[in-house]
């Protein structure tokens, strides 16, 4: 997968186990780190323009920093090959998510965890509202809860003033 980041460097996530930077519009490859043990799945850049977070097979999920190109931290909270990620508007907050039963929101800075937001089946993607702390899910829910003959996706809400 190819993103575009908004000062025109592009960062490349492939299912070989490296992180690179490429040239654009050229698209040569310019630089390439080995991120991960096993295959990159996702990646995104905080709104900040600051840090790039991937997440892998080998349910990690690490943040990078933009300029120099160096994993800063990882979180290990997942059990499961991480599916989705996605910055807070801010970019003080990472909400990762898998086959696990729950969400991660860390906070960038520190890695500290911040909510576990329990999801009752696996997790195909997360995005932060554009202004809020207010966080969208979409899960997977085809387990008989609903009508076993058909597939039921679910979007949810985590950030609204009842939860905690």
């Amino acid at each position: 997968k190819l993103w575009l980041c908004w000062f025109l460097k592009i960062i490349v996530c492939t299912q070989i186990k490296k992180t690179g930077r490429t040239n654009y519009p050229e698209l040569k490859p310019v630089q390439s780190i080995n991120a991960h043990p096993s295959n990159c799945i996702c990646i995104k850049f905080d709104p900040m323009g600051k840090y790039f977070a991937t997440g892998s097979a080998d349910a990690l999920v690490s943040l990078w920093d933009v300029d120099e190109l160096v994993c800063v931290r990882c979180f290990s909270r997942l059990d499961w090959p991480v599916r989705t990620l996605s910055f807070s508007h801010d970019g003080k907050m990472l909400a990762s998510a898998s086959e696990d039963h729950f969400i991660d929101i860390a906070e960038v800075e520190t890695g500290d965890k911040l909510w576990e937001v329990q999801c009752e089946s696996p997790t195909f993607t997360v995005a932060w509202h554009p202004k809020r702390p207010l966080l969208a899910f979409a899960c997977d829910d085809k387990d008989g809860k609903y009508n076993s003959s058909r597939e039921a996706g679910t979007v949810k809400l985590f950030g609204l003033p009842n939860d905690s």
